[in-house]
């Protein structure tokens, strides 16, 4: 059974100042909160509890009431816009009488690179009317998640889709079980292609792969190609309309995650529309009975917030958090082991790096940014994160500002999420669907969740706020800035970036931008 938070209505501002108390006490009377004497140096090396870094802020989005109209305009859906999904192929779809072999791709990366991965592997088997094995989702260091595609993904629900574009297989025929990834990885084989550029042409797959689908026809008489590595190995410019809509399709509809997942994200998503049935559905272990219910009460709304703030985040963006000498000293040392020094970012100051915006925001920033766009202390947020760095220390601003904020363990039994605990995909999977089922989206890194949901989102037409980076970063540099000032600067700067549709850019990704090419006027 997990722990549920009760809240009651008339509390919630008395309890946040009690909070900010103890949020500004270490500030105030520093001298108490020395680490204990016989503590060994280590136990604390990586990082102290940090404080906050915006006290003043702070203290003000505390105490100030929002307005009932800048709540309304706030929680107020997208307007049509005039645009509407278009995915289907301008002619009636056909499948070549003849495959010319099997393509295989190995794709690295968490959740969201890997499902990009998997769109362009469909294009790269259409452009070379090629039978598609199910990709192979390899073993990130960072998510270390060994799940395989359908563990993740509903395969027949991928192949039905698919049927009338291209052929899809589950498995090589058994005259190709030698084909593995343990078989390309010991040696130079003739049918592995790892010398795809970045954002290759359809031309680059057509001269380089074609070939060696041909010759492995004269080996084996059948060809197959494996590619490897694969992110991020097929250009978004100047290919043939059918090709970028199928792309779409790919990852707007045939990309369906697989039914527990979904069954879990429904339940999480009611349980956050209809807070009053989380205390009795906790410890059920009964999703259905949650999402089947059929409740005529006004659904209530939330906002879901994806914080990426692991480790690995945090080291690679080289920017100071506020956790002191230590921090800085731990997240350089992760940087030069992982990176050996290659990270761009560590050649400027924070200063700078703030000033670009290239900072992720903190759990206490995006809070900051989320109480001066409107949201009260009455918000449901829902919170989309893998580990925090610094854990709850880190989180417990965010919390104070946000009484109401949730996640899988507040909302689901250990029971309920047996599936995938443990498991960084599926988490994330989970996390992806609650978002896609929120009222506003809105994420604190700039990342590949956060591109994949403003993409997805927008394919939809779903409010979904983008933060501008380099305004927070120079805002939350002004020490002296009031908070009506500072209110005033964030809504002022945010007023065309919660989901107004973006056409795309040369090489800049369909997935982020949908529109034009994968939406028509409606």
């Amino acid at each position: 059974m997990t722990r549920f938070h009760h809240h009651i209505h008339h509390s919630h501002r008395a309890g946040a100042m009690a909070g900010l108390l103890v949020l500004l006490f270490p500030i105030w009377f520093p001298s108490l909160f020395s680490p204990l004497s016989h503590a060994s140096p280590s136990a604390f090396a990586e990082w102290n509890a940090p404080k906050p870094r915006h006290a003043k802020l702070l203290k003000s989005a505390l105490q100030t009431e929002t307005s009932s109209v800048q709540r309304s305009d706030l929680w107020t859906p997208l307007a049509n816009q005039g645009w509407k999904p278009c995915v289907e192929s301008s002619s009636v779809p056909a499948l070549p009488e003849t495959s010319t072999g099997f393509i295989q791709v190995f794709l690295d990366g968490g959740l969201n690179q890997q499902r990009m991965g998997i769109c362009d592997a469909v294009a790269v088997a259409k452009i070379l009317n090629a039978t598609l094995v199910i990709p192979y989702l390899e073993v990130n260091p960072v998510w270390r998640d060994a799940s395989y595609f359908s563990d993740i993904f509903d395969v027949d629900h991928f192949i039905d889709v698919l049927k009338d574009d291209i052929s899809i297989v589950k498995e090589l025929p058994s005259d190709f079980a030698w084909s593995t990834r343990e078989y390309y990885a010991t040696a130079i084989r003739a049918t592995r292609i790892k010398t795809a550029p970045v954002h290759a042409s359809a031309n680059w797959y057509l001269e380089n792969v074609s070939p060696i689908l041909e010759m492995s026809v004269a080996i084996n008489l059948y060809g197959i190609a494996a590619i490897s590595p694969f992110s991020h190995r097929l250009a978004f410019d100047n290919l043939p309309m059918d090709i970028q809509r199928l792309r779409c399709k790919v990852n707007f509809q045939a990309l369906a995650f697989v039914p527990h997942v979904r069954a879990l994200g429904d339940a999480l998503v009611n349980r956050l529309r209809y807070p009053s049935d989380t205390r009795s559905a906790l410890g059920t272990n009964n999703l259905r009975e949650t999402t089947d219910a059929n409740d005529k009460r006004q659904a209530g709304k939330f906002v879901v917030l994806h914080l990426r703030f692991d480790k690995d985040m945090a080291a690679h963006s080289a920017c100071d958090f506020g956790g002191g000498k230590a921090e800085k000293l731990a997240l350089a040392k992760y940087r030069q082991t992982i990176w050996q020094g290659r990270v761009l970012n560590s050649q400027f100051t924070d200063e700078e790096l703030r000033n670009q915006g290239r900072c992720p925001l903190t759990p206490e920033e995006i809070g900051l940014l989320l109480a001066a766009l409107g949201f009260d202390n009455n918000t449901r947020l829902y919170l989309a994160s893998h580990k925090v760095y610094g854990g709850e220390a880190r989180i417990s601003t965010l919390r104070a500002l946000f009484p109401l904020m949730e996640d899988k363990k507040s909302l689901a039994s250990w029971e309920e999420r047996a599936q995938i605990q443990g498991k960084a995909s599926l988490l994330a999977a989970v996390d992806y669907y609650v978002s896609m089922h929120s009222d506003i989206f809105i994420s604190a890194s700039p990342g590949n969740m956060h591109n994949a949901m403003v993409g997805h989102r927008t394919f939809n037409n779903l409010k979904t706020i983008r933060p501008n980076m380099a305004l927070m970063g120079q805002l939350f540099q002004n020490k002296s800035i009031s908070w009506s000032e500072f209110q005033q600067s964030v809504i002022e700067g945010h007023q065309n970036r919660q989901g107004e549709i973006r056409f795309r850019k040369p090489k800049q990704s369909i997935y982020t931008y949908p529109a034009p090419d994968c939406m028509c006027q409606a």
